[in-house]
């Protein structure tokens, strides 16, 4: 059974589900919302509580000002809210792409929350020898945006992450028509959420030095792919092994019950 709830938190309201039952595990995406992840989510929440959420200004939950931008700190910030409104002192953390860098922007804010986070393929692009002109890259994507509109932008913007513009399991508007909330979703995407999450600093020390356990998941099938690149350096860069997860980018959309049994052993510590 899936219950719903909402949360006022500064500056808005957020909407969340919960499932199943045994040890807390936050699964999350930016900007996907919890409805993308449904399907996974049904399958870990056969040994586990698994809470889910529309990130602030996605799908269910509204902001009092639509033109705030969405940062990795403060959808941490709200992640923490949530952990506050379930009473749970901490949890489990799986967070894929947007929502792998809400989850390292969590694990240094608020450390004592997180027991282990498994960071999936996190677009950190200022870890890359390339930095520069991936920066150029992402405001020409923006550009894009306001100048041609969504269509062009995600078709830019699956381009330029390498992905197969054929493919099934890559992030984006969904096939035909998009619908008023993916429309909105959207633009809230390339207009206020983009930029601050592609071009996140982690703090690296921090996560090195902290209490929280890292762990890189890395798409079997995502080779071709910036987060391959991403996700590698950020590996490296913390002196840990990647863990292969089935599938790209998109792994749990297509694959989400040996998803769901990867990410356990990984929690385990396995």
């Amino acid at each position: 059974m899936t219950t719903t709830h909402t949360l006022d938190v500064p500056g808005g309201r957020l909407y969340y589900e919960i499932r199943g039952s045994g040890p807390l595990v936050m699964v999350m995406g930016a900007p996907m919302d919890a409805g993308e992840f449904a399907p996974f989510a049904d399958v870990l929440a056969g040994d586990r509580t698994v809470v889910t959420h529309d990130p602030r200004g996605i799908s269910r939950s509204r902001l009092d000002d639509p033109g705030q931008d969405s940062t990795p700190e403060l959808r941490a910030d709200d992640v923490a809210a949530i952990l506050d409104a379930l009473g749970a002192e901490a949890a489990d953390v799986f967070g894929s792409s947007g929502g792998a860098v809400t989850g390292l922007a969590l694990a240094t804010r608020h450390p004592g929350r997180v027991r282990t986070l498994v960071a999936h393929e996190p677009p950190l692009l200022e870890l890359l020898p390339d930095a520069a002109e991936q920066r150029v890259a992402t405001d020409d994507l923006i550009e894009t945006f306001h100048r041609d509109g969504v269509g062009a932008a995600w078709a830019k913007f699956m381009a330029n992450a390498g992905f197969d513009l054929g493919g099934d399991e890559a992030p984006g508007p969904p096939q035909g028509e998009p619908s008023e909330r993916d429309l909105a979703n959207s633009i809230r995407f390339f207009a206020h959420e983009l930029r601050h999450t592609a071009l996140y600093r982690p703090d690296l020390a921090a996560l090195e030095s902290g209490p929280v356990r890292v762990v890189v998941g890395i798409g079997a099938d995502s080779g071709g792919l910036v987060t391959y690149r991403t996700s590698t350096a950020l590996a490296e860069r913390l002196g840990v092994p990647p863990v292969e997860f089935p599938g790209d980018h998109g792994g749990f959309l297509g694959r989400p019950v040996e998803f769901a049994d990867i990410l356990r052993k990984a929690l385990a510590g396995g």
